[in-house]
């Protein structure tokens, strides 16, 4: 990693941090535009993947959240459990799925991998840290209850639980 720069304005010194991404998913080279997703047809264009026709002879790759739910390796877990949550499971299912969609509408590579069942109440898990966020804050804001997130920089990972 190259040294800080260090920039002087007047008697101050500024300092310029290059930013450190740890998703392995992100590409590390620049995709040709457009690139179209072989799984999902979402498409690379501008520097950014979002929903679209793509042109006749755009590229093929996989997106970030195909590979994700290709290698099985989530972004984001929200646990939720409770005695409201066990008496209103479906609402907050509901509720979960329409986050999604939300987000996932201006957002391609922010979706819901899986929804199991476990021992203590049901796991979603997603492809990004955002929509898991997204999906306990509109959980807690509709039904109160406790809040609880972790997020786990060197496995770039949160993890959100959620109980009433």
């Amino acid at each position: 990693m190259k040294p800080p720069r260090k920039h002087v304005i007047g008697r101050r010194q500024e300092q310029l941090l290059q930013e450190v991404v740890h998703d392995a998913y992100r590409s590390k080279r620049k995709l040709p535009e457009p690139t179209r997703c072989k799984d999902c047809g979402a498409v690379w264009r501008r520097g950014r993947w979002s929903w679209g026709a793509a042109p006749a002879g755009a590229h093929s790759a996989r997106c970030p959240a195909c590979r994700r739910v290709r290698d099985r390796l989530p972004a984001g877990y929200v646990s939720l459990g409770g005695e409201f949550f066990a008496a209103h499971r479906e609402e907050v299912l509901g509720r979960v799925r329409r986050c999604e969609t939300a987000e996932k509408r201006g957002h391609p590579l922010e979706r819901i991998m899986d929804i199991k069942a476990d021992g203590r109440g049901v796991l979603v898990t997603t492809t990004g840290a955002h929509l898991a966020h997204r999906i306990g804050e509109a959980l807690k804001r509709a039904y109160k209850g406790e809040l609880d997130a972790r997020y786990l920089k060197a496995d770039n990972l949160l993890r959100v639980t959620w109980t009433r």
